[in-house]
């Protein structure tokens, strides 16, 4: 029996070559890994060997042989092959062991060129690899080091063979391996050239599924994918805690994205509830910033996800330690806060060392298709709003307006928030109209409600929100604009001496 290795990772790869040798294999080889192999004291020959054909242009042409690729495509039950392979002494290879060149860690280098790129595309090892795959009633195809294992265990007990139950799961993965591997060449090369096709299909490659618990409900079964290099919850660490549900997954992103709205130098922590916001807050330090997030809604907040965008430290791990948490994501958390907080065997504690990573477009599954869409980062500043009443807003009030229209970002539509102080105060969240989602965010600010400010993720159809805003005692609102009663409202605030701004940006959030 034959075996070809030729691997880029050469993660033990000698204990496996030492079993083949063990089970009678003769083992061919190239480059490093025969160097590789050879020094570790095992029997292998060198390819051009095989081929009568040495190794050319820098070793672009070594594999490209018919002597390998016959050796690997002869089927062993047809007679018309096995002639073929007698009068031009082809011996049949009966495993294939292939990983790639490293392409994906050479683009990922700061100083990779397009010809260093180009160099690291790998020609031979698919070539090999699909090859080998087509064959698999006879050939096994190694592409994954994991697997090494498991296979020497399966020669062990199999007097050398491997079984066609094997083969047949190899070649699927072998497959599957030089798709993603010719996928990421081509979107490399895409971007590089400006090429339409870039822009024609949408090639999303997902990997590492891992199985949930259930879905948004015990009758669905969920899986969780991530995708290659990410920098959202795919580079997320679980230091502590039950695993991650479904329902988990999609409420920590939405903890993420808000707390990550406000920059690390000022202490923010959002708790959520079913993906929207029940208290935020910012503050001087992330104790005071979570003690006054609580204090917005203190009974929404039991079982839910708290996201806080500094280190976790001891003091605001003390207070956490009283409430009832599902998880909490945070860049990071401090030893000190560990200690405290590992106490809970099932509070799940999530580090997010790319806490501020550039977000990236977002998409979303619909039966039959995939919408997709820019991510939205768009930031709004005091310099950027437009007072449009005769009162315009404090320097508080200003403070004030652009964190709740932060917060509003977030919040499902009709999206309406109180703030007052670094403090959200009142969420109206998916109500099907907006008169609706301020009278909810008006009954959970209560008496608060008296001199805090008001944002509107989109503009106000009828002045019938300001009225009901100036009731209660709003002071300040902000809202994107654009109705064709603009003026209506406008005309309500000067009436009630509210001040108002316009963001020019609206916040659908579906």
């Amino acid at each position: 029996m034959r075996a070809l290795i030729s691997v880029s990772d050469k993660h033990n790869i000698v204990e496996f070559g030492q079993a083949l040798n063990e089970h009678g294999y003769e083992i061919i080889s190239t480059g490093g890994t025969y160097t590789t192999l050879k020094e570790a004291g095992l029997n292998v020959i060198q390819i051009d060997q095989v081929t009568e054909f040495p190794e050319m242009m820098n070793g672009r042409v070594k594999t490209l042989h018919p002597k390998i690729h016959g050796g690997l495509l002869a089927l062993r039950d047809n007679n018309e092959h096995q002639a073929a392979c007698r009068d031009h002494n082809i011996q049949a290879i009966d495993m294939v062991v292939v990983n790639l060149y490293p392409f994906e860690a050479t683009i990922q280098k700061d100083d990779c060129t397009l010809e260093n790129a180009i160099e690291n595309i790998d020609i031979g090892g698919p070539s090999m690899i699909r090859s080998g795959a087509k064959n698999h009633r006879s050939v096994t195809v190694v592409v994954n080091p994991e697997h090494y294992s498991s296979i020497i265990e399966e020669l062990k007990q199999n007097n050398g063979h491997v079984s066609l139950e094997t083969r047949q799961q190899l070649a699927v993965e072998a497959y599957d391996h030089t798709a993603s591997y010719d996928r990421m060449i081509s979107d490399y090369l895409a971007k590089q050239y400006k090429s339409p096709i870039a822009t024609k299909d949408i090639h999303l490659s997902a990997s590492n599924g891992k199985s949930l618990r259930y879905g948004e409900n015990p009758h669905q079964s969920a899986d969780f994918y991530t995708f290659k290099n990410a920098k959202g919850l795919a580079s997320i660490e679980q230091l502590h805690g039950k695993e991650l549900s479904y329902n988990n997954i999609v409420d920590l992103e939405a903890a993420w994205l808000i707390a990550r709205e406000f920059d690390s130098t000022e202490a923010a922590v959002t708790i959520i509830k079913h993906t929207n916001p029940c208290g935020t807050a910012v503050a001087s330090t992330l104790k005071q910033a979570y003690q006054t997030a609580l204090a917005a809604d203190p009974v929404s907040a039991f079982g839910s996800i708290i996201g806080m965008n500094q280190t976790v430290d001891k003091d605001t791990a003390t207070e956490l330690s009283s409430l009832f948490v599902e998880a909490i994501i945070a860049p990071d958390f401090s030893q000190e806060a560990l200690d405290i907080l590992t106490q809970k065997p099932s509070l799940r504690l999530i580090r997010h060392p790319e806490f501020y990573a550039e977000l990236e477009d977002t998409y979303k599954h619909v039966q039959g298709g995939l919408l997709r869409q820019d991510a939205n980062t768009i930031l709004v500043d005091q310099d950027t709003l437009k007072t449009i009443t005769d009162k315009a807003p404090s320097e508080q009030e200003h403070k004030d307006l652009i964190m709740a229209f932060k917060i509003c970002k977030h919040v499902k539509s009709n999206a309406i928030v109180i703030a007052k102080n670094g403090q959200s105060i009142g969420v109206g969240a998916g109500q099907m109209s907006r008169i609706e989602a301020v009278e909810i965010a008006l009954k959970k600010a209560g008496d608060a409600a008296k001199g805090a400010v008001l944002a509107s993720d989109a503009f106000f159809p009828f002045r019938d929100c300001v009225d009901m805003a100036s009731s209660a005692g709003i002071s300040a609102i902000i809202q994107p604009g654009g109705s064709k009663r603009d003026d209506e409202s406008i005309d309500a605030c000067n009436e009630h001496g509210l001040s108002m701004v316009l963001s020019g940006i609206r916040h659908f959030k579906h």
